[in-house]
């Protein structure tokens, strides 16, 4: 039994406890960030709503719990597909073996001008042996209208969403094993340095260490000893001379050419971003 095809719901920017510093890193890059949220799992996060998905940024106090957060350094560990049925995804993937937790509810209030309301999701994560290199889960977003806000779409840089994320591993084609499992043949692609897979209307490509470094050269993340990492994430601007000038005003160390904006993992909190048009 497969899942139909999903879609890119957010990915997530794992600040572990420095979520301050990365917020201001975030808005010196260009984003709007909403306001800080509180989980009632213990986290605590900033959000950079897009069209129709968001980047996130999470971190932790000094009293959390949350274990899943510590297993990663900080950088790009968590990519979420989005679902309006997260028991029917839990069936299914029980059904086809993947190794996945039961679904959990969680929430954390948003304040609005009229005020507080809380967001509430249900998620259905995959369990740790699934996936070596970060967080793979889905979300059921129960109150969507706290979410994606209009207001809090308008981002100085111009970004409106992520066309994909990037993916280190000594073997794509073995990584790209779970996505087949998960969505069926169809969803995934080979191609020459590795493997791409589909998420609606955004991708995942895996690709080597090698095909990594040729891609993004020194602004590609450091693995720390990792041999598979989530490294990049590709953002789509409503203009790059824009997002060229929000980043050259705040002295970003950006490199521009062939069509994009690369900003090296080491001015954003561990993950490259790439602009394009």
């Amino acid at each position: 039994m497969t899942l139909p095809m999903p879609t890119l719901d957010h990915v997530v920017i794992n600040t572990r406890e420095r979520l301050d510093a990365a917020a201001a890193c975030y808005r010196r890059l260009g984003f709007q960030l909403t306001p800080r949220g509180h989980h009632t799992l213990g986290s605590m996060n900033h959000l950079a709503i897009f069209g129709t998905e968001y980047l996130e940024l999470i971190g932790i106090g000094p009293n959390a719990t949350r274990a899943d957060l510590l297993r990663f350094p900080v950088g790009l560990d968590g990519l979420v597909f989005g679902t309006d049925d997260s028991r029917a995804v839990y069936d299914a993937l029980k059904a086809a073996g993947v190794p996945v937790g039961q679904p959990n509810e969680f929430s954390r209030p948003v304040a609005l001008a009229h005020g507080t309301e809380d967001a509430s999701f249900r998620t259905v994560r995959l369990e740790p042996q699934a996936v070596d290199y970060g967080r793979l889960y889905f979300c059921h977003h129960l109150t969507r209208h706290l979410v994606w806000r209009d207001e809090w779409r308008r981002h100085p840089n111009g970004t409106i969403g992520v066309v994909r994320a990037v993916i280190c591993a000594a073997d794509p084609a073995g990584a790209a094993t779970l996505y087949r499992t998960m969505f069926g043949p169809d969803a995934v692609r080979p191609t020459s340095d590795g493997a791409s897979v589909l998420i609606g209307l955004s991708r995942f490509d895996i690709v080597t260490p090698r095909a990594l470094a040729a891609a993004f050269g020194p602004a590609a993340p450091d693995p720390q000893g990792r041999t598979a990492y989530m490294a990049a994430l590709t953002l789509r601007t409503t203009d790059l001379a824009r997002a060229t000038g929000v980043l050259s005003a705040a002295g970003v160390r950006a490199a521009d050419g062939n069509g994009r904006v690369i900003v090296p993992a080491a001015e954003a909190f561990g993950a490259t971003l790439e602009f394009v048009a």
